[in-house]
């Protein structure tokens, strides 16, 4: 195998990228950290997608790391993730395995990919004032024009929006150096699905969520004291539900509006990663169409390309959106 220091894949909502990371680490010996941003919280199970079972593979548990380690209502964050990630990172270094990073959190992962040099960002009393009037639309206007990068796939409300902005007028102002970030060399490998695909899926795993208990997953959130704002500003299946949940939606407004919601933010998502490429990240697209067998063998060539003269054939070329 090439010596790399980290096996990383990504891909949009329902492209398969769990299973695949769980039963490629069940082959390599190696363990599982969650770039996912809204997986770290506890008693979030069904609306943040973490597919527990798939970390079972053949009757063995995978083991992953950055799952359920937040108590809903807290506001956990890329700074927190970076410091995380490494005690993860090197702890399961530390072990003699492989450290596999898989997820859908375009920050995050590139904020490890790239090793951006991060703080932690206190609140701004007077700048949350001045937006305090201020739309979404507004928002992520005053959000596009900062140079720092946030991840946009993310904020899809006001509160989330105001915060953003309050990370990005902060480092404009503050030295961001004073955190170091090791550079890891990682085989990036994203799992590309057609459009129309994902959509049914997408679909699909919304209306099993539904039927396995969605909503009332939300409701005992909201009963142990959960305030809906804090529900609502982790976005799109928490902002809906809760909406669904205090009447300010009917059933099928929510689920009309969350269908499209996650739609847009699987689009999204692709978008970002479209931009790492574009700011240098090399990442090899496979099929995930294909099958679970295949698509392990496809990543297992690319981590072992010695003498290996068909990998190609695996490969995707190229991923449009």
């Amino acid at each position: 195998m090439m010596n790399y220091d980290l096996i990383t894949i990504v891909g949009p909502t329902a492209s398969g990228k769990t299973r695949l990371a769980a039963a490629l680490a069940a082959r390599a010996d190696a363990e599982i950290i969650s770039g996912d941003s809204r997986q770290v919280y506890r008693r979030m199970d069904l609306g943040t997608g973490k597919d527990l079972a798939d970390y079972e593979v053949d009757g063995r548990k995978v083991p992953y790391h950055l799952i359920d380690i937040a108590e809903p209502g807290t506001k956990y964050n890329v700074f927190e993730f970076q410091r995380d990630f490494l005690r993860a990172y090197e702890d399961i270094r530390s072990r003699g395995r492989l450290p596999l990073l898989c997820g859908g959190t375009g920050l995050y992962v590139e904020s490890v990919l790239k090793g951006y040099r991060l703080v932690p960002v206190p609140e701004n009393p007077e700048l949350r004032e001045r937006l305090a009037d201020k739309s979404l639309p507004q928002l992520a206007a005053i959000l596009a024009g900062y140079k720092q990068l946030h991840n946009v796939t993310d904020v899809d409300t006001v509160k989330r929006a105001v915060r953003a902005i309050e990370i990005e007028e902060y480092y404009l102002r503050h030295a961001v150096d004073e955190r170091p970030f090791p550079h890891l060399n990682s085989l990036v490998v994203g799992v590309g699905i057609d459009r129309e695909l994902r959509r049914q899926r997408i679909s699909d795993r919304l209306r099993q969520r539904l039927e396995d208990g969605m909503v009332d997953e939300v409701r005992a959130l909201l009963a142990e004291g959960v305030a809906p704002d804090d529900l609502i500003y982790y976005g799109l299946e928490y902002k809906f539900l809760t909406l669904y949940v205090v009447g300010e939606l009917t059933y099928d407004e929510m689920f009309r509006q969350l269908e499209t919601a996650i739609h847009q933010f699987a689009k999204r998502q692709m978008t970002w990663f479209r931009g790492m490429e574009r700011r240098g990240c090399v990442i090899h697209w496979i099929d995930g169409a294909a099958p679970l067998e295949e698509k392990v063998e496809a990543v297992w060539r690319l981590m072992h390309p010695e003498g290996d003269e068909n990998r190609q054939s695996f490969l995707q070329t190229e991923q449009k959106e």
